[in-house]
Order: structure tokens, then sequence, then C-alpha cells
């Protein structure tokens, strides 16, 4: 993790989420349930049951085109975001846990020399040296 993305996270953590972080969890909460799901269809059916109420065939299906692309945008950068933030707290996790088993085996390497060869490897691995 660079320090820039460290810095952030830093200020995430005391802050709290953003707007934009709590609007992305509500959504991606909503959007991942049955009844969203059902909505859509709902939202097609009446779609194909209005086609009389069209003049043109054309402007028709441009609606819902022009509907399920704008709506598939904005579904696109919600659950990108919403899958940023939980990489970038896994990686953490992951880091934590990295650097405790590294100072595990660092005060465990006075009886086994062979571990001051394996915490190398794995701060080289994981890049802890690089977050101190």
């Amino acid at each position: 993790m660079t320090e820039r993305n460290e810095a952030a996270a830093t200020r995430r953590n005391q802050d709290g989420p953003g707007p934009f972080e709590r609007f992305v969890n509500i959504s991606t909460g909503l959007i991942s349930r049955a009844g969203f799901f059902a909505v859509c269809v709902a939202i097609v059916v009446l779609w194909a049951a209005s086609h009389p109420l069209w003049k043109t065939t054309t402007k028709w299906e441009l609606a819902i085109h022009t509907f399920t692309a704008v709506l598939s945008l904005l579904l696109l950068v919600l659950l990108e975001n919403a899958g940023r933030r939980n990489s970038e707290a896994q990686q953490e996790k992951l880091n934590v846990m990295a650097e405790a088993l590294a100072a595990l085996m660092t005060s465990r390497a006075a009886d086994d020399p062979e571990l001051n060869d394996a915490v190398a490897k794995l701060r080289e691995a994981v890049g802890l040296e690089e977050r101190h």
C-alpha cells in the first residue's frame, strides 16, 4: 500500500465513511436483493406492454435501450466503488496479519535461526519494510 493510500485509509478510519461511501453501501445493499430484480422485471414488463402507446417501434426500442444503458452505467460505477473498497479492506487485513506473523516469527528467531530467513522473505513478499 502506498503512502497516499495509507493516508487516505487513515482519514477514512478517523472520519468514518463519507456521504458517497454511505450512499454506495446503501445502494449495493438494495440492488443485491431480489426486490431490485423484481422492479427491473416489472419495468421491462411495463415497457413491453406500452408498445401500442408509442408512435413508432424505433422510439419504443430507443426508450428501453437508453434506460438500460444509463442504469447499467450507474450500477457499474457503484459496484466498482464497492469492490475497490472491499479489496482495500481485505489487503489491509492481510497486511496486519502478515505484520503480526512476522513479529511472532521474529520473537521466536532466537530459538530457531532459520526463522530469520523466513521473516525476511515474508517481509519482502508482502512489502512490510515499505510500510514502516
